[in-house]
């Protein structure tokens, strides 16, 4: 990006964002803090103690009120409440942007903004996992609600960019992915519009999906894919030139590697991660990252 951006005029540079919601995989925090932030941008008195009303943040974000709905709070008085709020906050924000840009600026009114849109859509997460319903169908509508957050940021990083150049997103090819996303959790097939599903369909040709790839890593024992996988044919056009960018592999051109294992965390390539993908970024060996490494080294801040 160093590189590319060097030579170009400010407004046609690349631009980088990150976009995922402000949660883990078994945990979501507190949206007490994000809308405390936008309650104080826009100096209103609600009328309630914001804090008061969430509780101890320790409840929002233990596992527990993730993976059991008897143990959520998304579904309490306090947390309606709390959605209500934060509804009229948004509705403030803009109807007061005027006046607060002029007190404050540009900048600190998009990142109340922001705070707002994290706080909300962290309560929606929270309303969902207080749903009752079996795991495969929670986790499959929690998977829902998370990627449609993203969409959403997605949405608005690219109007924030808009007038300039390209803008350039990291996430899972899960999330990233044209077609609908799947993941296999015990017996059941989970299946749900990741946030780029969504923000393709919106957008067309303005989205462009580059696929990731991993061939081999000590790192996480990944060994040297089969030849007739996708990772396999990749790392033969690899050979000799290192990491890049390469055409998608038609689906019906390899299959699908079987050597994974979900403690890796690398979920192998298949024919709807590479349907309708610009290209692969395919990294035919990750090393093992070790502190000190000169890789990991950035110069102090100035």
């Amino acid at each position: 990006m160093h590189a590319h951006n060097r030579s170009l005029p400010p407004r046609e540079r690349l631009a980088f964002h990150g976009f995922d919601a402000p949660t883990e995989s078994m945990s979501a925090p507190s949206p007490r803090p994000y809308l405390e932030h936008a309650r104080a941008h826009l100096g209103l008195d609600l009328g309630v103690d914001l804090a008061e009303l969430a509780g101890d943040d320790g409840r929002w974000s233990r596992p527990e009120a993730v993976l059991d709905a008897a143990a959520s709070p998304g579904a309490e008085p306090a947390a309606a409440a709390l959605l209500a709020l934060a509804d009229d906050l948004w509705g403030a924000l803009h109807s007061r942007a005027p006046e607060r840009i002029a007190a404050t600026s540009r900048e600190e009114w998009h990142r109340a903004g922001v705070h707002l849109a994290a706080g909300r859509g962290l309560l929606r997460y929270h309303r969902q996992a207080a749903r009752p319903m079996d795991q495969p169908e929670r986790v499959r509508g929690l998977l829902a609600v998370r990627d449609g957050l993203m969409a959403e940021n997605l949405l608005a990083i690219r109007a924030a960019e808009a007038g300039r150049g390209p803008t350039l997103v990291f996430a899972h090819n899960l999330h990233l992915q044209r077609p609908p996303s799947s993941m296999r959790l015990g017996d059941a097939d989970l299946t749900w519009s990741g946030a780029g599903a969504v923000v393709g369909a919106l957008l067309g040709a303005e989205y462009a999906f580059v696929a990731g790839s991993l061939g081999r890593s000590a790192a996480i024992g990944l060994g040297e894919p089969e030849p007739d996988t996708y990772e396999g044919l990749l790392q033969r056009r690899a050979e000799g030139a290192g990491w890049g960018l390469t055409p998608a592999p038609g689906a019906g051109s390899a299959r699908t590697r079987t050597d994974t294992v979900p403690q890796q965390g690398y979920f192998p390539l298949g024919a709807a991660a590479l349907a309708g993908a610009a290209a692969v970024l395919h990294v035919p060996d990750g090393p093992r990252t070790t502190p000190g490494h000169p890789a990991d080294e950035a110069p102090a801040a100035g």
